[in-house]
Order: structure tokens, then C-alpha cells, then sequence
């Protein structure tokens, strides 16, 4: 049975953060997109191939913006779902550019909001230097 990203739940991976990278991705608001590694920045022990396993396996209906999630240089990973994926950004108001890239300044996502960083022990300060890691900048 496909997952909401297109592809078989019986080709992905399961790990025990996918709970926590999906309440997180629900944080990214229409308009905005975050990279796989910057997810990864804020689940302890995950890392940017474990989130696009993560993405991958979405569950269908359960209101988890896979398609808000993309590579580190602003485009969609070629792979199974991926036109479904732009369509999506699309009619979110996301643009692209000619090679296919997201301009990170107009759409990157600003982060969690403070009840998720309060909720998961995040000290303002080590959020801040996490994020200055982030693409955009």
C-alpha cells in the first residue's frame, strides 16, 4: 500500500524518531520548506536519510506536509513522487526557479514554534546556533 509521499510502505524503513520528525514537520507552515537536514538538527539521533525514510513512509490522512520537506540545495530529490511533490509546493505558493531550486531567503522555514522547543528542552541559545546552520542564511 503506498504511503501519502507515493511510495510502498513495504520498501521503507522504520525507525523509532518517526514519530517525533512528524510532529515536528507539522510545524512547517503552506509556503515554507525545510531541508532534511535541518529536521535531523532537531531530533536527537536522527539524521537527514533517516527523515527522508521518514517522508517516504508517511502515513496517508494522518496531516503530516511531506512534500514541505526537500534536499539541502533547494530542490526536490529525483525519486518516485517527486513531480507530485513540486505540484504540491506549487499550489502552496512555493516558486522555483528555472533549475528547479527554491530561493531558501523567501521560502525557508523560520523553525518550531516556542511551545515545540519548549515541549522538547531546546535552551534558546543552542536552537539559535542550530539554526544558523541551516541553508538560507
Amino acid at each position: 500500500m503506498p504511503s501519502s509521499s507515493g511510495t510502498s510502505d513495504a520498501m521503507t524503513r522504520q525507525y523509532k524518531s518517526f514519530p517525533a520528525i512528524y510532529e515536528l514537520v507539522r510545524e512547517i507552515p503552506p509556503g515554507q520548506v525545510a531541508s532534511y537536514g535541518m529536521v535531523a538538527s532537531l531530533i536527537p539521533g536522527a539524521t537527514a536519510r533517516i527523515v527522508g525514510f521518514a517522508m517516504a513512509a508517511t502515513p496517508a490522512g494522518k496531516g503530516i506536509p511531506w512534500q514541505r520537506v526537500i534536499n539541502s540545495q533547494g530542490k526536490v530529490s529525483d525519486r518516485e513522487g517527486a513531480v507530485r511533490q513540486m505540484s504540491r509546493l506549487k499550489e502552496e505558493g512555493v516558486a522555483f526557479s528555472k533549475s528547479g531550486r527554491v530561493n531558501w531567503k523567501e521560502h525557508r522555514w523560520h523553525g518550531p514554534s516556542d511551545s515545540w522547543l519548549e515541549r522538547n528542552g531546546f535552551d534558546p541559545i543552542d536552537y539559535l546556533t542550530i539554526q544558523a546552520g541551516w541553508p538560507g542564511k
